[in-house]
């Protein structure tokens, strides 16, 4: 019986750290999972502030963007104006002239003004929309008349009322055009 009150001894005394380890395990377990908690809030608030950051940086971005783009329109617009002053100019000088000049040289004088502001036109891509002779075309032509006509096919322009202009390739002001019905 020494014996087995022996073993019950051993027994109890290896049951006692197995038990307090039994104890600790759940305790460290959650001490662990709160680290991680604690840890991955810390990395979220982090997260947090790079995307808060990010998204001031891309709002200041934009409206440095939209600046920019107001001032660059600003700035053409004052160049492009600051041209057709310069036709403006010369126009007040042949009107101030008006009375001394004969009708040739008003006439010549309207030419040159013509010619000039032709050339700023041309000076910013803007060039005249063909239209007499050309067929009816909706997105250059503006059609203000069929008009019967033996001459001219059905679709063709034969009369340009108002002329049309072009940006590049895109339409600026549709010519008004008066357009053939073919014969009656």
């Amino acid at each position: 019986m020494a014996e087995s009150d022996e073993n019950t001894q051993q027994a109890s005394q290896a049951d006692a750290p197995i038990g307090a380890q039994a104890a600790d395990a759940p305790t460290a377990r959650i001490a662990e999972l709160e680290a991680q908690l604690a840890a991955a809030k810390a990395e979220a608030a982090q997260n947090w502030d790079k995307f808060l950051r990010e998204r001031a940086e891309m709002e200041n971005f934009r409206k440095r963007q939209e600046r920019m783009a107001g001032d660059r329109v600003r700035r053409e617009k004052r160049e492009m104006l600051g041209k057709v002053l310069e036709v403006v100019d010369n126009l007040e000088r042949a009107l101030a002239f008006q009375d001394t000049m004969d009708r040739d040289a008003l006439q010549q004088g309207m030419r040159m003004l013509q010619w000039q502001l032709n050339e700023l036109l041309k000076a910013e891509g803007v060039t005249q929309t063909p239209s007499v002779g050309e067929p009816f075309d909706p997105y250059v032509h503006e059609a203000v008349e069929s008009v019967a006509s033996k001459e001219h096919p059905e679709g063709v322009v034969i009369e340009e009322v108002r002329k049309g202009y072009k940006l590049g390739d895109e339409t600026l002001r549709p010519a008004r055009v008066k357009v053939s019905a073919g014969p009656v």
